[in-house]
């Protein structure tokens, strides 16, 4: 079957602003607002965007165990885009990873949650991001071994779209495509925005899909935002046998938060006040 990449970016494209966030989506995002007080710093609008893919990964795909991490038959997730954290840690400590009470210590010296993932401190994180570029080749490792190894999880590495500047992640993405690792799940959070402007300005990505295929990867686009079409695209997993799978993920930076929607000036805050809080967590609503 030929996959109609151009429609189908332009129908996620213009579906993304239009799904509304269920009640769990609100409650994750309540979540990030609380470590975002007590760190009163970190990427907001960078783990905004990524919120329901970790959601529906952690809730719906991933074979895990939070009362055994290390548990060998799992899958592997790394959030390649480490400043985005605050999504992954509420999701972890909703699923019972760690105590929520430690995202009131995050980035306190009496906490374990940095502002970037640390593996070796965070129950549930795999690998250490934040030096950007770096998770597709860890991920890309964690797959080459279980095939070797003969095992059956799966591995999954969500960048950034400014990430995916980085050469090292199309050294990955050959190496991926010559060993055509269907066990390898690469997933783009397309936002659209990086640190201080538009991705088209600072580094055009596009036509990102075609470059995905021209690298061996099967390809499919999906609204990041809607929980229902990233269940169903998880579950089609593997796109096509023999090939590594990549998912552009259309997603708007602050989602849900509509004064920091698209909006630059919250891919970083620092000297968070209880007034921007208490703004932040009214306009994400009950």
């Amino acid at each position: 079957m030929t996959v109609d990449l151009a429609a189908l970016e332009k129908e996620a494209a213009r579906v993304s602003t239009l799904v509304e966030l269920d009640a769990r989506s609100r409650d994750l995002r309540r979540l990030v607002v609380r470590g975002l007080a007590g760190g009163e710093r970190d990427h907001l609008g960078s783990a905004l965007s990524v919120l329901e893919i970790l959601r529906v990964l952690y809730d719906d795909v991933l074979r895990h165990r939070p009362d055994d991490p290390a548990w060998a038959g799992r899958d592997r997730c790394i959030l390649s885009k480490g400043h985005g954290c605050l999504a992954q840690y509420a999701v972890l400590a909703d699923h019972g990873y760690f105590p929520l009470e430690e995202l009131d210590r995050f980035c306190r010296f009496d906490g374990i949650l940095g502002g970037h993932p640390e593996a070796a401190k965070i129950p549930g994180v795999e690998a250490s991001t934040g030096a950007l570029g770096h998770g597709p080749s860890v991920a890309l490792g964690m797959a080459l071994a279980a095939r070797m190894h003969k095992q059956s999880h799966r591995v999954f590495a969500v960048t950034g779209d400014g990430e995916i500047n980085e050469g090292a992640v199309w050294e990955a993405a050959m190496t991926a495509g010559k060993h055509g690792l269907d066990n390898l799940v690469l997933i783009v959070d397309y936002n659209k925005l990086q640190s201080y402007d538009a991705t088209a300005v600072v580094q055009d990505l596009e036509p990102l899909s075609e470059k995905w295929q021209s690298f061996g990867f099967a390809v499919r686009n999906v609204d990041g935002h809607d929980v229902a079409a990233l269940r169903q695209l998880f579950a089609a997993l593997p796109f096509e046998p023999g090939r590594p799978n990549a998912i552009v993920a259309h997603t708007v930076k602050g989602r849900g938060v509509s004064f920091a929607e698209n909006n630059p000036a919250w891919h970083h805050k620092s000297n968070i006040s209880a007034d921007a809080i208490a703004e932040l967590l009214a306009a994400i609503g009950d």
